[in-house]
């Protein structure tokens, strides 16, 4: 499942999504509500967790516009404030859940897996290339009939491919996308990453999805 966090506060943001990220989601973190209607147009969530208070268009005109652009990703809403009023006008405008700040993480991440849940009801949990398929719901693979072990970074690693399918993604794309911006750049750990993937999915099998392009990244795409 890939989650979207909209949260200004970022030692709040990072701590959200590490804990997402240990319990096996793919995360994308925006610090604005222009942001956030941007990385929701490009790229499909299966949640959001989404702060009302943020600067300039605030957590609850995002959902409205998101709501406007018959946009159906489960929300999850979070404010420090809690009034009863904002909760029942949050709920109003298309929101799926509320969290009052401070917030205990078990909590969050229960709330966010109800979300996926949810949003699942309507949209297929299962992301297919030729004769691979990656169930998001399980965190499960399989290549033909073989079911394929993989560990909770790989499994990021795979789910931002196949949601790119076709598209080059470059190692900082990756390292920020499946691991966090606290990694040195200069690291192996895409690469070795990208080889223990590739040998799982594609040894042994056709045709080879996991294609490096020299100097630009990586795709997953099935050859023409």
């Amino acid at each position: 499942m890939r989650i979207l966090v909209v949260e200004d506060e970022k030692k709040t943001a990072s701590f959200i999504r590490k804990a997402l990220q240990a319990e096996g989601f793919a995360v994308d973190v925006c610090h604005s509500g222009d942001d956030a209607l941007a990385a929701t147009s490009a790229t499909p969530f299966d949640g959001i967790v989404l702060d009302i208070m943020l600067p300039g268009r605030d957590g609850l005109s995002v959902l409205r516009q998101l709501r406007e652009r018959r946009n159906a990703t489960p929300v999850l809403l979070l404010s420090a404030r809690g009034e009863v009023d904002e909760r029942v006008e949050g709920l109003n405008t298309g929101a799926d859940d509320y969290l009052p700040k401070p917030f205990v993480i078990a909590e969050l991440v229960a709330r966010v897996r109800a979300l996926g849940r949810r949003g699942g009801e309507n949209k297929s949990t299962i992301l297919r290339i030729a004769n691979f398929a990656l169930d998001t719901v399980k965190h499960e693979a399989y290549r033909e009939q073989t079911k394929i072990e993989l560990t909770s970074r790989e499994y990021l690693l795979l789910e931002y491919l196949m949601r790119s399918q076709g598209r080059i993604c470059s190692r900082m794309a990756i390292l920020e996308k499946v691991w966090s911006y606290d990694f040195d750049p200069g690291s192996n750990l895409v690469d070795v990453c990208i080889k223990r993937v590739r040998e799982k999915i594609d040894d042994g099998f056709e045709p080879k999805l996991l294609h490096t392009v020299r100097g630009l990244g990586y795709v997953l795409k099935e050859p023409k």
